[in-house]
Order: structure tokens, then C-alpha cells, then sequence
């Protein structure tokens, strides 16, 4: 595939010998592509990413995968910190609430799936490491968003299938322990946020509050207090 190279100077060494393991997708929430481009090479701004892709398909390399970008912020996944040096990070351009969370066009999806079978090739991730945003910062993030097609990657190996399961009379210990398994923070984050999380992933139609509060405890102990 062809990749514009517009290189960010927004970008620092992977810390602690750590290579990528992760592939972390973003939506940028802003009016167009190239305004996106700018805000990702803006030193002030200290954001980044290592691709950008816009809606007709167009992709840029703004920093070297073996280099840490700026794109994840605070989060965990699987007990991990320091994301950024854990990941390759995506930046799909969609306006997001700027215009009602429109969906994704084909042409984008077609060249996210082509960079993404080379990112996990080249570093050897397998299908589970291909994540969102709002995966590893419940509280704080919502993207790739509702409208992103996590199923379609899942059918082509590109992302893991569905994990977890939520259902009528769903027990709240037992959730909180599929959730844990799957690799969301469930100590350092709100039941909502988290409930939130796996729906923006796996059913973005589904409804409902969840408890104040889940007992950690069962987190440790499989089987506690399961329906």
C-alpha cells in the first residue's frame, strides 16, 4: 500500500526496551483529515500518532513504529501501563459528535485493514493486541467510537471476536471477571465506565445502568458468586 510520509516531531524513545505488542485505534474527532494532520505535527500540541487515515483512504506514516508516539495518554490493558510504549497507534479521521458519529466509509476500512495486516506481520501481534481507545481509558475515552465495525475485523483476523457477553439478569461479579480476563481495568475504573467500554466495543445498541459498584473480590476468586 502506499503511505504518505509527513513526519511529527511529537515522538520519543520506546521506554524500557518495550516493542509493540499492541495496536491502539483512535478516531480524531475533528472536521477534516488535514486539520487532524496539523494538530498531530503540532509541537505545542504534543500529540501524535504513528499513522493517520484519512476518510478516502489515504494514509500517512507520522512516526516511525519503532518510536513512541503520543496517542494513548493514562490507561491500562491487562494490568499494563505506559501504553504508548506498548503500542502502534491508529488515527482514523471521523468528525465523531462533530457530526453525529458518522460511519466509517469503505475505502477507510479497506486501507486500515491493508496497514494493519502489515503492522501485526511485521511485529508478530496477534489479533487480540488490535484495540481502541476507549479499551484502555474507560473514564476518559469513547473512540474509535459506535459506529466503528469492530465484527468486520474480528471476521479477518484483524481483531478478537466478542469476549464478553452481557445478558438479562446478568451477574455483575461475573461480568466484572470476564471484563478483567479480557483485559479492561475493572480495580481503577467505574462499573459504568467500564460497561460502557465493552459496549462501544460489542454492543453499541445495548442500554442500561450498571451497579455503583461490583465486588472486586470475585475478580480473584473465578466462579464466586456467578448465576
Amino acid at each position: 500500500m502506499r503511505i504518505l510520509e509527513h513526519p511529527s516531531p511529537n515522538f520519543g524513545p520506546r521506554r524500557d526496551g518495550l516493542r509493540p505488542s499492541l495496536v491502539l485505534l483512535h478516531h480524531t474527532a475533528m472536521e477534516t483529515a488535514e486539520a487532524a494532520l496539523d494538530r498531530l505535527c503540532d509541537p505545542e500540541a504534543e500529540v501524535s500518532s504513528h499513522y493517520l487515515i484519512a476518510r478516502d483512504g489515504r494514509v500517512w506514516r507520522l512516526v516511525d513504529e519503532a518510536g513512541r508516539a503520543w496517542h494513548a495518554g493514562l490507561g491500562r490493558w491487562k494490568g499494563l501501563d505506559d501504553i504508548n510504549s506498548r503500542s502502534i497507534g491508529i488515527e482514523l479521521a471521523n468528525p465523531a459528535s462533530l457530526k453525529g458519529f458518522p460511519p466509517f466509509p469503505e475505502v477507510q476500512m479497506a486501507a486500515l485493514e491493508a496497514l494493519l495486516w502489515e503492522i501485526l506481520s511485521r511485529w508478530g501481534i496477534p489479533a487480540e493486541g488490535v484495540i481502541g481507545h476507549s479499551d484502555i481509558a474507560p473514564e476518559r475515552k469513547a473512540d474509535p467510537g459506535p459506529k466503528f465495525d469492530w465484527g468486520r475485523l474480528a471476521l479477518q483476523g484483524l481483531a478478537a471476536p466478542s469476549v464478553v457477553s452481557e445478558a438479562r439478569n446478568v451477574c455483575w461479579n461475573a461480568f466484572g471477571t470476564k471484563a478483567a480476563a479480557a483485559g479492561y481495568d475493572v480495580v481503577d475504573n467505574s462499573a459504568d465506565a467500564v460497561l460502557r467500554a465493552v459496549r462501544l466495543r460489542h454492543r453499541p445498541w445495548a442500554e442500561g445502568k450498571a451497579p455503583d459498584a461490583w465486588d472486586v473480590g470475585c475478580l480473584t476468586q473465578p466462579g464466586k458468586g456467578q448465576d
